[in-house]
């Protein structure tokens, strides 16, 4: 008899093929998404309770399988609540014109084509003299560099630039009669991708008093992404530089440059 009901479990047919590349390619797409930000973590976390509560199951430990067994039964409406903003981001980016675009198709296969590895250097110089400058002249500034991470959504709530990045381009931008100093400039790929951009804000309840939105939003972008920020001040021209949420005030040119050297050499 069993023998008989082998060849039905067995049975391996092209739609079966199919179904696993689809699913490969949108477990693959997810996790470049998710890559790099807080929410990785805690996909991390779900997938590890789903695996626990087969382990108990298979050996029918019948109490904590029970317990488990209730996180997992809710477990798209967690999903939905948990990952909101990624969600949302996700549904944003579909509904874009211009979704299906040439470009966007390569963006779904590029990670597994391996073209990331093809990424301009950062021109480091050229983000410290302009840091240097604005601060000297009080130039109010803040800049988030994109390392793993595509910041798109937030790049398409600006002004799209795709220039080069260069010392005097980004002073051009953040002087304070240009109509696009008003916001944070998204850089990937060594390009200035979009000016006046808008982004999320730390809602830290320890956050410094003293600082201002500037400030708040480097810490809110670097808290969801793997991005870093600089920040440079109107009131006082101080450097700041963010990574993971956090801040590091009143930099030098070269200690800004020794981290940006060790961030970007990584990446």
């Amino acid at each position: 008899m069993l023998l008989l009901l082998l060849p039905e479990f067995i049975r391996f047919t092209w739609s079966d093929a199919l179904d696993i590349l689809l699913v490969s390619i949108l477990l693959f797409q997810l996790y470049r998404i998710l890559k790099g930000s807080v929410a990785i973590n805690i996909f991390f976390g779900i997938i590890s309770v789903y695996f626990l509560w087969l382990l108990v199951k298979a050996f029918k430990m019948q109490m904590l399988s029970g317990i488990l067994g209730q996180f997992v039964g809710v477990g798209v409406i967690a999903l939905i609540i948990v990952f909101q903003p990624e969600i949302r981001r996700f549904l944003l980016l579909i509904g874009t014109t211009g979704f299906f675009s040439k470009g966007r198709f390569r963006f779904l296969f590029s990670g597994l084509l391996g073209e990331d590895s093809d990424k301009p250097m950062l021109a480091i110089h050229s983000m410290i003299r302009a840091c240097k400058n604005m601060a000297e002249s009080r130039t109010g500034a803040i800049m988030v560099l994109a390392t793993k991470t595509d910041l798109g959504f937030y790049a398409n709530t600006g002004d799209p630039i795709e220039a080069r990045v260069s010392s005097r381009l980004l002073e051009s931008i953040f002087y304070k009669n240009s109509p696009l100093h008003d916001g944070a400039v998204i850089i990937d790929d060594n390009q200035i991708k979009a000016a006046r951009c808008v982004l999320p804000v730390s809602e830290r309840d320890d956050f410094p008093a003293q600082l201002g939105m500037r400030h708040r939003a480097a810490s809110g972008i670097t808290e969801s992404t793997d991005a870093v920020a600089i920040i440079v001040s109107e009131q006082t021209g101080d450097i700041t530089y963010s990574i993971n949420g956090e801040l590091e005030q009143n930099l030098k040119p070269e200690e800004l440059r020794e981290r940006l050297e060790k961030v970007f050499r990584q990446a």
